[in-house]
């Protein structure tokens, strides 16, 4: 399932093609093994509760820098990082229900503390 991101105070598209991954298989491939992933594309990682835990990720079998950003539940950001391949681990600073993992301009268009809205 594919969902446009906005930001929800200026309704500005920040991405166009954001595809929803709340499947364990989704969750576990990820990002991993691809050569690149476009500016416009991202995946929406779905977790059932808000953790820190569960929603750190790992850069092993990555071939390319991304940013990382969380979400909490009201889909407000807690945290945004640029992740670089091979590196063990990145945690959010705070809870989150959700990750997007895009390209690493993503970042120019999202800071902590927007509230996002998947349509």
């Amino acid at each position: 399932m594919i969902k446009t991101i906005k930001q929800r105070e200026t309704g500005e598209v920040i991405l166009t093609q954001g595809r929803w991954c709340a499947s364990y298989l989704c969750r576990l491939r990820g990002l991993m093994f691809r050569g690149s992933i476009s500016t416009d594309e991202g995946l929406i990682f779905v977790h059932k509760s808000p953790s820190i835990v569960n929603t750190t990720i790992h850069m092993f079998f990555m071939f390319f820098p991304i940013s990382v950003v969380w979400l909490d539940a009201e889909l407000q950001v807690v945290d945004a990082k640029f992740a670089k391949p091979w590196r063990p681990a990145y945690a959010p600073a705070k809870p989150a229900v959700y990750y997007i993992e895009a390209h690493p301009n993503f970042l120019d268009r999202v800071k902590v503390g927007d509230v996002l809205v998947f349509e």
